[in-house]
């Protein structure tokens, strides 16, 4: 195997490192994974077509991945300072937010996709 070979493969070793990392470390990530899995249970179950599985699919990977950069930006930021300075935490409560918006995103997704199939559901009873 090459140099470059073995440097590109042992990148995604470290990508995989990274993503245990988040699910072992981040209660929010581990919730919001089981979130997006119950999510994907309610999709099966619907019926979603192929373009609502791709808005589904990316929705919970945009807010697991946030959720990985938040939590990357908070160890360099605790690496960087162990004492309070304003820029820290405007750069911890930035991170946090994009999470929080991306959530609040995800949440209006759910309810334009399962919406309208779920509402149909109940009123055929």
């Amino acid at each position: 195997m090459t140099h470059s070979a073995a440097a590109f493969f042992a990148s995604f070793r470290y990508a995989t490192a990274g993503v245990r990392l988040l699910f072992l470390r981040q209660r929010n990530a581990r919730i919001q994974a089981i979130i997006g899995a119950g999510a994907l249970g309610l999709g099966a179950f619907l019926r979603l077509s192929r373009l609502d599985w791709a808005m589904l699919v990316l929705t919970i990977a945009l807010v697991l991945a946030l959720e990985g950069v938040n939590t990357a930006l908070e160890a360099v930021v605790d690496l960087a300072t162990t004492e309070y300075h304003p820029l820290a935490k405007a750069a911890k409560d930035l991170a946090a937010g994009a999470v929080w918006l991306s959530a609040l995103a995800a949440i209006a997704i759910a309810a334009l996709l399962f919406g309208p199939p779920l509402l149909r559901l109940v009123g055929n009873r």
